[in-house]
């Protein structure tokens, strides 16, 4: 398996999970296999996601997607992410 991890501010918390979550059916067709959201616990907008993967190809597919750009803008993502490419 492979991972993503994704760190990244967020506008407001409750837009972008609502995003996320609406957006779950991309991943699964991008090849995401689980997902798991983490919060700052002194800073609720500054969110950390870990995306599961068959393998490192596709992680990095779905991560240069413009379905995923187009998500996170639509969700309020301040800045740019950092992305960690993870076996």
């Amino acid at each position: 398996m492979a991972h993503i991890l994704v760190h990244h501010k967020v506008e407001e918390y409750n837009k972008w999970e609502k995003v996320f979550d609406g957006h779950s059916s991309f991943r699964t067709e991008n090849g995401s296999v689980g997902e798991k959201v983490f919060r700052n616990a002194e800073d609720s907008n500054d969110v950390f996601v870990l995306l599961e993967f068959q393998n490192i190809a596709e992680g990095k597919n779905f991560a240069q997607s413009d379905g995923l750009r187009e998500a996170m803008k639509d969700a309020g993502v301040v800045g740019k992410p950092s992305v960690y490419f993870l076996e």
